[in-house]
């Protein structure tokens, strides 16, 4: 009997495949890599034929490496970076590279969407800034410098949705893709016409939008002789990356709330209606369970600014990173790290400062910092970033009784001591914390064909690996640090404005 979920995961550097069993154990997993092009500063592309071919490569991979039936695989599921734009023609084909998440070339567009519509009006329909990294101001950017190309547009698709298509040869997407996109209103859960007529889009060139669980069509004949699969294996359309984690760390009802800790990191909250924040610091995207919204703050470095202090800290006659030894020596610093403050904004920042000249920065150095210390900085640097996020999402009404923690980050037992007491909640790691976006996507899969009758079936499937809870002396501590966390960005941002245009303008050459 069919009763293994086959989940994609369309990642920025790969594909991952992974076999669940239908209690949601990871049976197998196989990654296949594939690499992002930056043709131009300020862009990111990738090709979509090598996302076929690492689809369709790990699925045979799966397949043949376990020695499974094919008939055991009972649907297929996906799930893929979101807010890009990938363009096909009327046959299916891209018809040029995809536009990914992280392309900023769209400022021109991003300033005409502001002016056309108002950033206020397209936070209330959609829920989201006006950003570049939207799909809104990447067509526009498309449509404005590649006339050609647009014209030959039949759809415009997301990461996941052509990997949809490519098994089913269906057109389709998500509620959640779709709220990445800047071109969905997000309360009626459909197209905003008044978006698309004022930015001259054509409703054609956006695939329908069905909840995360729909099955949209079944292994067309040619993806099932590319792939082992059999033909008419049903497929579900899945969700956006950030919506499918969501599920996989169990936040499927109203007022659950996670931390993921990967190289970025965000705090979600479940909600019932989207939260809309007066400055706009948060934004909000569609669940995978259709009556629900995930309100969230994203920040861009989170262990990504742990593995460049590991890098610059490691000796050099260790090849490998040495996270357990930074890990021993925070745990021996002190909360504060000995008066040690740390900016994390080493690429910038999204949640809660939207500035991209933000910078990081070490307040505080004197000589008896060491190791320790330094990682301890970062450690609670990135978790005081984290609870302005928590914070502003508090202030809306919302109410979080615990933290769930998933990503590399939660392996440390320093750094979840530190998001206890600085969130002044117990933090509760899970036991598949690096699997959470593929478990999403799966359980979409099996919501889809009725093999879970909802999503609240995935809160059985991830036992609690433990629970820190706050010190409250220690929690007394970090509350009179976190202000002088906010005033140190506040004095420093003038600062980094200076520092950015003083590199533009008059860096000098290099000389000896």
């Amino acid at each position: 009997m069919s009763s293994l979920i086959l989940a994609h995961d369309l990642g920025t550097t790969g594909d991952k495949a992974t076999l669940f069993s239908e209690d949601g154990q990871v049976i197998a997993s196989v990654f296949a890599p594939y690499p992002t092009m930056y043709p131009h500063p300020g862009w990111a592309e990738q090709d979509p034929a090598d996302w076929r071919r690492a689809l369709f490569q790990t699925t045979r991979q799966l397949l043949d490496g376990r020695n499974i039936s094919p008939s055991e695989i009972a649907v297929v599921s996906f799930s893929g970076h979101m807010n890009g734009a990938v363009l096909i023609d009327a046959s299916g084909s891209p018809i040029r590279p995809a536009i990914i998440w992280a392309d900023q070339r769209a400022i021109k567009e991003e300033a005409w969407i502001h002016a056309a519509l108002g950033a206020e009006r397209v936070y209330q329909i959609t829920g989201n800034r006006i950003s570049p990294a939207y799909t809104a101001a990447k067509l526009l950017w498309i449509k404005n410098h590649e006339p050609d190309i647009y014209a030959r547009t039949q759809h415009v698709l997301q990461a996941k949705d052509y990997a949809a298509f490519l098994f089913s040869q269906e057109i389709a997407t998500d509620f959640s893709d779709a709220s990445m996109t800047l071109l969905f209103d997000l309360s009626q859960r459909s197209w905003s016409q008044e978006i698309l007529d004022t930015l001259e889009i054509s409703t054609d060139l956006l695939p329908p939008a069905y909840p995360s669980a729909t099955p949209i069509g079944a292994v067309s004949r040619e993806a099932a002789s590319e792939t082992g699969l059999l033909a008419g294996t049903p497929v579900v359309i899945g969700g956006g990356d950030g919506a499918c984690a969501t599920v996989g760390a169990g936040s499927v009802a109203v007022g659950d709330a996670y931390t993921y800790i990967g190289s970025s990191s965000w705090v979600a909250l479940t909600t019932r209606q989207p939260v809309l924040d007066a400055r706009q610091r948060t934004f909000n995207i569609a669940h995978l369970v259709p009556e629900a919204n995930i309100a969230l703050g994203a920040m861009q470095t989170a262990g990504g600014a742990l593995d460049w202090l590991e890098h610059l800290l490691r000796p050099p006659h260790l090849p490998q990173p040495d996270y357990a030894s930074l890990d021993e020596a925070a745990s021996q610093a002190p909360p504060g790290a000995q008066g040690l403050l740390f900016l994390p904004y080493l690429r910038g920042e999204r949640s809660p400062l939207w500035n991209p000249l933000a910078r990081g920065a070490f307040i505080g150095l004197t000589m008896q910092h060491g190791r320790g210390e330094l990682t301890r900085a970062v450690f609670e640097g990135v978790a005081m970033n984290l609870r302005a996020i928590l914070d502003i999402l508090r202030s809306q009404g919302l109410s979080v009784e615990f933290m769930r923690l998933i990503g590399g980050g939660g392996k440390s037992a320093t750094w979840r001591q530190i998001l206890a007491d600085i969130f002044a909640l117990p933090v509760r790691r899970l036991a598949i914390p690096t699997e959470a976006t593929a478990l999403g996507a799966a359980i979409a899969g099996g919501v889809g064909i009725g093999l879970y009758p909802d999503y609240s079936v995935v809160q059985t499937m991830i036992p609690i690996i433990d629970t820190v809870t706050s010190n409250p002396e220690t929690v007394a501590y970090y509350s009179r640090l976190y202000p002088i966390f906010h005033v140190t960005y506040t004095a420093l941002e003038p600062i980094f404005s200076r520092l950015h245009q003083l590199s533009i303008t008059e860096q000098p050459s290099s000389s000896n």
